[in-house]
């Protein structure tokens, strides 16, 4: 596999770097250190830039990652005048295995991880003053983003399975089953719980603002937590979830967007966020699919995410009257894992065990939108329904709806606006793998 090292090698001269340098928010580089210097002997001053070269690397693809699962979840259409494949492979499911669509997202989310491994090797190896505390929360970090990473990879290609075992470029390790990345996923995150408890008080480093709230190891373990609670809700086992959410950030008195983020920003050569388009465009548009519209309740606010188009737009037989408005600017931030979610988890870990919570949970989601509380039967399908059915609103365009109609076996719902469309269920592997 040709994973693509990108830790911001500081092998040139200076004064190339003060022409070529790129900044995270906040202004600090991104350019680290020679990767073969980080993996022998990872020191106190190149930490901070391996730490900000994985969290910038975590958005690289993000756009695409994100633009196929929503497609495919039938949430909304992107139709852009630079390449017809969104709205011709895409929404045909007839997948090209080396193209774009495929390879991006594959190799951005592994060069991610090729930067993790690279930093834990170094942190293995590290002569530098860290005390063992301070190894434990940045072995926790790491550990946490990787399993971000890995599950964003298992996400998309489901039953064709992923590689765990990639820190030999030379010498991969096999392909393994969904369900196996999961049980890896699973106790990678316990593993990293772990060394966050043992974390001490501070990090030796700086996270960007996405972590505000979350930028210590106490509270970084809640999102650890938080994590781990949608993986054990994807391998069905509802028990562990509420023990990990009873230990996450959820709050039902909270706010809904309370959670962690990528970040963007316009200085430098940092990146803005790719997923804001302005409203009314023609040449590239997001446009929700009508079902969102057109399955809406009355009052519900989240409809906000989307806004109606001065004239519809159609490509290739496909129409959209509605832009996608979540990011309203080139800074917005785009959500990891958030509060709503949480809640939305704790109601599914409930609605067999414990109706009546359940409800309390829906309700508290359905009131944040505007709506009052849930009125419908409190039986198991009633309260998929529901669930599923929130879900869907609030946490439209940011990936999921594909992967939940996937996991309740219900993706046969998703519409299909032109004769020959289909939803796959899984992305196929690149053809450069060899599996």
């Amino acid at each position: 596999m040709k994973i693509k090292i990108k830790l911001y090698l500081v092998v040139l001269i200076i004064g190339f770097l003060s022409l070529t340098s790129c900044t995270l928010e906040g202004g600090e580089s991104l350019n680290g250190a020679s990767t073969s210097s980080i993996s022998d002997d990872l020191s106190r001053g190149e930490l901070p830039q391996a730490v900000s070269g994985v969290l910038s690397d975590m958005r690289t693809g993000l756009n695409t990652q994100i633009d196929v699962q929503s497609v495919f979840g039938r949430e909304y259409y992107y139709f852009t005048a630079s390449d017809p494949r969104f709205e011709g492979d895409v929404v045909t499911g007839n997948l090209d295995n080396n193209t774009f669509y495929v390879t991006t997202p594959w190799s951005s989310r592994y060069s991610t991880i090729k930067d993790i491994n690279l930093a834990l090797e170094g942190l293995a190896n590290t002569t530098a003053d860290f005390s063992a505390e301070e190894i434990a929360s940045v072995r926790g970090v790491l550990n946490t983003l990787k399993a971000h990473e890995l599950l964003a990879v298992a996400n998309a290609q489901y039953t064709n399975g992923i590689r765990l075992d990639v820190a030999n470029p030379e010498n991969l390790g096999l392909f393994v089953t969904y369900n196996e990345a999961l049980t890896a996923i699973n106790d990678l995150l316990v593993s990293a719980a772990s060394d966050l408890a043992l974390g001490g008080t501070s990090f030796p480093f700086k996270l960007t603002s996405g972590f505000t709230g979350f930028d210590k190891p106490s509270t970084f373990l809640q999102f650890n937590k938080g994590l781990n609670a949608r993986v054990e809700a994807y391998r069905g086992n509802y028990s562990n979830v509420l023990a990990l959410l009873g230990e996450s950030f959820m709050n039902f008195s909270g706010e809904m967007t309370t959670g962690v983020y990528h970040t963007f920003s316009l200085s430098g050569a940092d990146l803005s966020n790719p997923l804001y388009i302005a409203l009314n465009q023609e040449a590239n548009v997001r446009v929700a699919h009508s079902s969102f519209i057109n399955d809406a309740l009355a009052n519900d606010a989240r409809v906000n995410k989307v806004v109606l188009r001065d004239t519809p737009r159609e490509a290739s037989g496909l129409v959209g009257s509605y832009d996608v408005w979540i990011y309203k600017s080139l800074v917005d931030k785009i959500p990891m894992i958030r509060n709503e979610e949480l809640i939305l988890l704790y109601a599914e870990a409930n609605m067999l065990s414990n109706p009546l919570q359940a409800k309390s949970a829906i309700d508290v989601v359905r009131n944040a939108a505007g709506l009052g509380g849930y009125l419908g039967a409190l039986t198991e399908t009633a309260l998929e329904n529901e669930i599923l059915f929130q879900r869907r609103y609030s946490l439209f365009g940011e990936g999921h709806r594909w992967i939940d109609m996937r996991r309740f076996e219900r993706i046969s719902e998703l519409p299909n606006d032109r004769a020959g469309d289909a939803v796959p269920d899984a992305v196929p592997v690149p053809a450069n793998e060899n599996k």
